[in-house]
């Protein structure tokens, strides 16, 4: 598992993704199931800890300047985030669908562009 989208936290890497979570590494067993690496994945995004990095420049604006960790944080998801899923909407609508058609495509089918066309056009 990994980061597409560019993301700015003191456990996932930004420059290639990679994410620090034990249980994706040292911790994995095959009776862990997506279903838990998910909601590590989603209490680690919740709960940094930069004493235990993937990004130590990150890390270091989470401990030392949490104002300016969150200004970058919030810069990047509106560079980053926004601006991708703003682009598979666009794509979307340039095929002919609606805005709103679009957006809930996207959001039934993980915002992958393939699968939201192949829904709209099933309907």
């Amino acid at each position: 598992m990994k980061y597409d989208t560019k993301i700015w936290h003191p456990n996932i890497s930004s420059v290639t993704g990679a994410i620090c979570l034990d249980i994706l590494k040292n911790e994995w067993t095959p009776a862990l199931t997506i279903r838990t690496a998910l909601i590590s994945l989603q209490a680690l995004m919740c709960t940094p800890v930069p004493d235990d990095p993937q990004d130590a420049e990150v890390a270091s604006q989470f401990k030392n300047n949490i104002n300016e960790f969150n200004k970058t944080a919030k810069l990047w998801t509106e560079n980053y985030a926004k601006n991708q899923a703003e682009k598979k909407i666009q794509e979307i609508i340039d095929m002919g669908f609606s805005e709103e058609d679009a957006k809930l495509a996207l959001q039934k089918n993980g915002f992958d562009i393939e699968k939201s066309v192949n829904y709209l056009l099933s309907r």
